[in-house]
């Protein structure tokens, strides 16, 4: 059996042959959000329906580490190893503090109620930038469906200040984001409107300066499926969740290979002794594959 599906002579490179896709636990509902704690030496992610973010460790295997956890769906850590978490039940951002008490982030824009954050990432100068899809609060799946007031956009706290800016606004439904190695670039999933076959789904990419977001265009389609989450590797390569499984795609937006996975990839992340081993959420399992790539 072959994991890997080559396009290109550098993602032969990158992939290893001998190195498994490993499923490291199954039997969720619907997993999300991966974020690696290297000094806990831990992998966390959301079931998003069961209402908890699990823990998988190295050696132990799954514990629960929240629930209920308000429908978490997206994490990162902050420059101070905290957990930010996008929480679909509360309609907000939360960051977990060292104590393990929880300090709201972001919860409204203009007096308005969000939608349902999804996914975040924090950049160097500890601004937190998160999507706010309307997927949560469509059904009582992932959340409480609930009145949408607000567009969906793309948002940033500002480090200092902490006020709330939409620095995207011209997408259908932002899910997905990640920056680039030197931050002067925004990468950002559209996923589209639920049910609707016209909806545009490809991620786009925008020039970023400081706070300021210009020249949103189309950078890549993903080929079967969505992209949903993605990072990216220390050479500004993304590695995107697909149909089939992950998909890598350089920073030109060709495709350059793909790892196969038997279910339906929903988010990834970079973790692991260096950096080198990517956990792969899917649907009801969790994966891992090391590779010779490190992530950023």
């Amino acid at each position: 059996m072959s994991f890997f599906e080559s396009n290109s002579s550098e993602f032969s490179t990158y992939v290893l042959g001998n190195a498994p896709v490993k499923q490291l636990a199954s039997g969720f509902d619907w997993v999300e959000g991966p974020v690696w704690f290297g000094d806990a030496n831990c992998l966390l992610f959301s079931d998003i329906p069961n209402n908890r973010i699990m823990r998988w460790t190295p050696g132990e295997g799954i514990s629960t580490y929240r629930e209920p956890s308000n429908y978490s769906n997206g994490h990162t850590r902050d420059r101070q190893g905290r957990l930010i978490s996008c929480e679909h039940g509360t309609r907000r951002v939360t960051r977990t503090e060292y104590d393990g008490s929880i300090t709201v982030i972001a919860d409204q824009f203009d007096g308005k109620p969000l939608n349902s954050p999804n996914d975040v990432v924090v950049k160097s100068d500890n601004s937190i930038w998160f999507t706010d899809p309307h997927y949560g609060i469509m059904s009582n799946y992932e959340g409480f469906k609930s009145e949408q007031e607000l567009p969906c956009n793309v948002y940033r706290v500002d480090p200092e200040s902490g006020s709330l800016s939409a620095v995207v606004t011209d997408m259908e439904c932002p899910n997905g984001l990640a920056f680039s190695p030197p931050e002067s670039l925004l990468y950002v999933a559209d996923t589209g409107a639920m049910f609707d076959p016209d909806a545009k789904r490809h991620i786009r990419v925008y020039d970023v300066s400081g706070d300021v977001v210009s020249n949103g265009r189309h950078f890549h389609t993903i080929d079967p499926g969505i992209s949903d989450g993605f990072r990216l590797d220390t050479d500004g390569n993304i590695w995107s969740s697909a149909g089939d499984g992950v998909h890598c795609i350089s920073p030109a937006g060709d495709l350059l290979g793909k790892i196969l996975v038997p279910e339906l990839v929903s988010n990834v992340c970079f973790g692991g002794r260096a950096k080198h081993q990517l956990f792969i959420t899917a649907t009801t399992g969790i994966y891992s594959v090391r590779l010779n790539r490190e992530g950023v």
